[in-house]
């Protein structure tokens, strides 16, 4: 199913067939100005602590901004306990030590006892490959609850491919079984694009005889490397539906064996996603030189400056920083957001994919249907998924430095 071209313009496609009649517009039910819950919460639900951009795996997916920050950039010990302790005094009640690749930092056993004991549920997100037996163990001492593993494939050939690291399947394995030996809850992250889509049953599989309570099948969202990579990466739309029907009708078999968690890709969708929960509304992430984001891709938006822990106080920045304000809400909004009866659900969806997208971060995401840009993303969705993968660009230092840019043309909206 493809796109069709009227006057120039791709009309949209959509993934469901739900009706847009009666989005624009105030509605009662959806919508009522003196039951309108507050901006923000006095803390967020979850901070993700980007400890360190270091990483023994190079996967052109990654999230990480291109511009990767430098080992002596990073937070100290002392820098990133404080930073553990303020957010347990605000409440929030989750932390996500990430990276890069958490376990290259030697202090994470400090930063995960005063995560323990700022009363903050650690949920440690690694590649694994550098993990020993005895470190974990340390690690369950010091109050770790949760370990999350990314899985690039489940054949170690493919798996090498996309990570560009050599034999990372079987120490994964290996590690996996130690955490559910240990009693540690243990996710298994399937981050899916069209070089592993085909094997999301096998994902499946290997979540159940590992003894995963949770399994997350992450289609790739396009920021950093992987806006980078998008034309090596994005499944066509047969493939992404086969994949989303899939794994729905294994949910339904596996209940009460494995939660089944779906990330799915924006650019066949026709609703956005409240971009974490909403902008500055339930999320913070500090990257390792401790820059305080309302998401991870943040820095895309080149004309917000963002606060450092280093100099402001946590529960400061997320109350009354310019960026955590610039998108909080809905005052901001162009139309048709500012009058959409989803506007406080989905919140305009994703300020980054906007700005990448459109040019303009305070553009409706196209991912949304009524959005002018929205066929034309589609139709990009289907020009690039079409032709071969191009080759990958690997998340590394040099490549870093001498990748080429991710072309920032923005689309050509609809009339």
């Amino acid at each position: 199913m493809r796109p069709t071209k009227t006057n120039g313009h791709f009309e949209t496609l959509v993934v469901d067939d739900e009706p847009t009649n009666g989005v624009s517009g105030r509605t009662e039910v959806l919508y009522d100005t003196e039951a309108s819950e507050a901006l923000c919460a006095r803390a967020p639900i979850g901070l993700l602590a980007e400890l360190t951009h270091r990483c023994p795996l190079q996967c052109s997916y990654c999230s990480n901004p291109l511009e990767l920050e430098r080992v002596n950039k990073e937070l100290t010990t002392a820098e990133w306990v404080s930073v553990m302790q303020q957010a347990g005094a605000m409440g929030i009640l989750q932390v996500h030590l990430s990276g890069g690749e958490p376990t290259a930092r030697k202090d994470l056993e400090e930063i995960v006892s005063a995560a323990s004991k700022a009363g903050l549920y650690t949920n440690l997100i690694t590649a694994a490959v550098t993990l020993t037996r005895p470190r974990l163990e340390e690690l369950a001492k010091r109050g770790l609850d949760h370990v999350q593993i990314s899985f690039q494939d489940v054949n170690e050939e493919n798996a090498e491919h996309i990570s560009a690291y050599p034999e990372g399947l079987r120490k994964k394995l290996e590690v996996a079984h130690w955490v559910t030996e240990l009693g540690l809850p243990l996710t298994i992250n399937a981050p899916i694009h069209r070089q592993n889509i085909h094997n999301v049953p096998r994902y499946i599989e290997l979540a159940v005889e590992l003894g995963a309570q949770r399994l997350e099948i992450a289609h790739v969202q396009y920021y950093g490397w992987a806006f980078l990579n998008r034309a090596a990466l994005i499944p066509t739309y047969k493939q992404t539906m086969e994949s989303i029907e899939f794994v729905e009708r294994e949910r339904e078999r596996l209940k009460g064996v494995l939660t089944i968690d779906m990330v799915v890709p924006d650019y066949y969708a026709k609703r956005p996603k409240p971009c974490m929960g909403g902008w500055g509304k339930g999320f913070i992430n500090i990257t390792p030189s401790g820059k305080v984001l309302p998401c991870h891709a943040a820095e895309t938006i080149k004309h917000l400056k963002f606060d450092n822990v280093k100099d402001r106080k946590l529960l400061d920045i997320w109350l009354n920083s310019d960026a955590f304000n610039a998108f909080r809400g809905t005052e901001w909004m162009k139309e048709p957001c500012c009058s959409c009866a989803f506007r406080e659900i989905d919140f305009g969806g994703c300020r980054c994919q906007a700005m990448a997208i459109t040019g303009d971060a305070r553009n409706t995401d196209p991912a949304c249907a009524l959005s002018p840009y929205h066929g034309e993303m589609v139709a990009l969705a289907h020009s690039e998924a079409g032709r071969p993968p191009k080759p990958f660009i690997y998340r590394n230092p040099r490549n870093a430095t001498n990748a080429p840019k991710p072309e920032q043309r923005p689309l050509v909206p609809a009339e």
